[in-house]
C-alpha cells in the first residue's frame, strides 16, 4: 500500500486542515508506510508527530530510520529535508490519511459501534456471537478485551485500548477485510472521540446503552458535559441508532441522534415495566425477565411498534451469563442483529453460546460461597453487580475485592465508596493499575468515603493476597466479588505493564488450595 504526497495535500485541504506544506524536489513523493512511533519506521514512511508526549527527537529518529514526510501542528527543524505537512489538528489528519492509506477498509465492512458507560464489551460480544452464526464466523471485533481481525488463532490478540489509535484501527480494518471478514463490531469509548481516533467514520448501526459520570479527571474529560458530548458523537455518526430509553439524559441523547438520523431509523428499547410519563417517543422493543439462576439468564424480547414488528426477532432468548442487567445488553444486541438481517432463531442460537472473558465468570464453591470475577470498574457497574447479587441470593454477605486505577478515572473513586456503602459487608481495597500514583493513597482515598459502621475494610495492596484472603474468609452462602481486572494479565505500574496472573487465575488457585482440588470457573 502507498499514498502520494499530492493525495495527502488534497485530503487535508478538503477538510480544511492544511495550514502549510513544504515539498522537497529531491525526496520521493510516495509514502509506503505510516507510523506515529519513531521505533516503527520503514523507508519512505509518512510519520505523524502526535500526542502530548511527542518530542522533536522522535522526529529525528523517524528521519534517520527512513521517514520521508512528517505531519505536525508546527514545523520542526529536525524535519529539515523531509516533506512537511503542517496541520491544524494532527490527530484528525492522522485519521483521514490513515483511512486513505489503508484504502478505506470501512467501506467493505458492515460497521457496528457500541458506546455506554457500562455494557459495551458484553453487547459487542453478543453481537459478534449472533452475526458469526449467519456469516460463517466472519465478524471482526474491536473491544477492550480482545481484537479479532480474522478466523485464524493469530488473528485474535489482546487489546491495549478500548478503541485503538486511528492508524491502528484502520490497519486492523484492512487486515480484517483482507482476511475475508464482512462485519465489524467495535466498542467506541468517549476518549475515541476526544482524541479523534474514529474521526471521519460513519457506522451502519450505532448503540447508546447508558451514561453515568465516569472518566472525569485531569488526563481524561474535564467534566461530565464533555464526557456526554463525546459519547453522543457516535449517534451523530450512525445511519441507524439503537438507544436505551432508560438511560439518564435521554432527551439529550435522542436529540443528538436526530441531528443526522431520521426518527424512523432510531430504535428505542426498555424493560417491560419501565414507564416515563415525560417520554414523547414510542418505545419500540421491550424485554422481560423469564428466569435467572447461577448458570443462565432467560428473557423475552417483545416487538411493540410497527417498525419493530418488521424485524422477526420477537421471542425467548437465553444467555450463558448471569445478571438481570445483561438482559438490557442482550436486547440491544438482538435488535442490532435484527437490523443486520437476522431472524429470531439464528439470533437466539448465536447469543446462547456467548461467553465474555472476564465478565461474570462464576464458581459455586463447596465451602466458600459463590466467587465471581467481573470487570466492573465504575459505580454504575458495581451497583448493578452487587444489587443483582443481593436480590438473587436473598441478602447474602457480600465480600468485595476492588481497586481504582491511577492517572485516570479519578471520578470513579467516590463512586466505589458509594457502591460499597450500599451493598458490601466486607471490602478489600487493593491495587489496580496504579500507574504513576501511590496505590496506598488511592486505596485510602476510597476508604475515606466508606461508612465503617456498615463496611469492614482491609487495605491489602498485594492483589493476589487480597483475593486469597477474601475467598478464605468466606463461608457457604457468601458472595465474593473480584472486580476491575477480569482477565487482564498485567498491572500498569509507572509506565510498565508488569505481568500479573489475572484475577481468574488467582481465584482458581485460591479455591484449589482452600478446597483441595482443581476448580474451573463456569462461564
Amino acid at each position: 500500500m502507498s499514498i502520494s504526497l499530492n493525495t495527502c495535500i488534497l485530503i487535508l485541504k478538503e477538510h480544511h486542515l492544511l495550514k502549510s506544506s513544504a515539498v522537497q524536489d529531491t525526496v520521493p513523493s510516495k509514502m509506503e508506510y505510516v507510523s506515529y512511533d519513531s521505533r516503527d519506521v520503514h523507508t519512505n514512511t509518512l510519520f505523524f508527530c502526535k500526542g502530548a508526549g511527542f518530542r522533536p527527537t522522535f522526529l529525528s529518529m523517524a528521519k534517520a530510520n527512513g521517514a520521508n514526510c512528517y505531519v505536525a501542528e508546527q514545523p520542526y527543524p529536525e524535519g529539515k529535508g523531509m516533506h512537511a505537512l503542517i496541520v491544524r489538528n494532527v490527530s484528525k489528519a492522522m485519521a483521514l490519511l490513515s483511512a486513505a492509506f489503508f484504502r478505506f477498509p470501512q467501506d467493505d465492512l458492515y460497521l457496528i459501534a457500541v458506546t455506554g458507560t457500562k455494557g459495551k464489551t458484553t453487547t459487542a460480544y453478543f453481537l459478534k456471537g449472533m452475526l458469526d452464526q449467519v456469516n460463517g464466523g466472519k465478524t471482526a471485533l474491536i473491544s477492550s478485551v480482545n481484537t479479532v481481525v480474522g478466523q485464524k488463532k493469530d488473528d485474535t490478540f489482546k487489546s491495549s485500548l478500548t478503541t485503538p489509535e486511528s492508524l491502528d484501527l484502520f490497519r486492523d480494518m484492512r487486515t480484517a477485510v483482507d482476511n475475508g471478514m464482512t462485519h465489524m463490531v467495535m466498542e467506541v469509548s468517549s476518549q475515541a472521540y476526544k482524541k479523534n481516533r474514529v474521526f471521519g467514520l460513519t457506522y451502519d448501526l450505532g448503540f447508546f446503552l447508558n451514561i453515568t459520570p465516569d472518566h472525569i479527571g485531569p488526563n481524561e474529560h474535564p467534566n461530565f458535559a464533555d464526557y456526554l458530548h463525546c459519547k453522543l458523537q457516535l449517534l451523530v455518526n450512525a445511519r441507524k441508532c439503537i438507544i436505551n430509553a432508560q438511560t439518564d439524559h435521554f432527551d439529550e441523547v435522542y436529540a443528538a441522534a436526530t441531528t443526522t438520523t431520521d426518527p424512523d431509523s432510531i430504535y428505542l428499547f426498555a424493560a417491560e415495566k419501565f414507564t416515563n410519563p415525560n417520554l414523547k417517543q414510542t418505545i419500540d422493543f421491550r424485554f422481560a425477565t423469564e428466569e435467572l439462576d447461577m448458570a443462565q439468564t432467560k428473557f423475552q424480547v417483545l416487538c411493540v411498534s410497527d417498525k419493530a414488528k418488521k424485524l422477526k426477532i420477537a421471542g425467548d432468548y437465553q444467555l450463558k451469563m448471569l445478571g438481570d442487567f445483561n438482559e438490557s445488553n442482550g436486547t440491544a444486541a438482538v435488535i442490532g442483529a435484527g437490523l443486520a438481517g437476522m431472524d429470531h432463531d439464528d439470533a437466539a442460537k448465536g447469543i446462547s453460546q456467548v461467553t465474555v472473558p472476564g465478565r461474570m465468570q462464576t464458581e459455586v464453591t463447596k465451602e466458600h460461597g459463590v466467587v465471581v470475577v467481573d470487570y466492573a470498574h465504575n459505580e454504575a457497574s458495581m451497583m448493578a453487580l452487587m444489587g443483582f447479587m443481593q436480590r438473587e441470593f436473598n441478602n447474602p454477605k457480600i465480600i468485595v475485592v476492588v481497586g481504582a486505577p491511577g492517572d485516570k478515572g479519578i471520578s470513579r473513586r467516590p463512586g466505589f465508596s458509594h457502591s460499597l456503602n450500599a451493598y458490601a459487608d466486607k471490602a478489600f481495597l487493593t491495587t489496580d493499575d496504579p500507574g504513576f500514583e501511590d496505590p496506598k493513597e488511592i486505596a485510602q482515598e476510597i476508604d475515606a468515603g466508606i461508612d465503617h459502621s456498615k463496611v469492614d475494610v482491609t487495605i491489602e495492596l498485594d492483589r493476589k493476597k487480597a483475593i486469597y484472603d477474601a475467598i478464605s474468609m468466606s463461608n457457604k452462602g457468601d458472595i465474593v466479588l473480584i472486580c476491575g481486572k477480569g482477565e487482564d494479565g498485567f498491572q500498569k505500574v509507572r509506565g510498565v505493564d508488569t505481568p500479573y496472573p489475572s484475577d481468574i487465575t488467582v481465584a482458581q488457585q485460591a479455591i484449589d488450595e482452600l478446597e483441595g482440588q482443581k476448580e474451573h470457573f463456569r462461564s
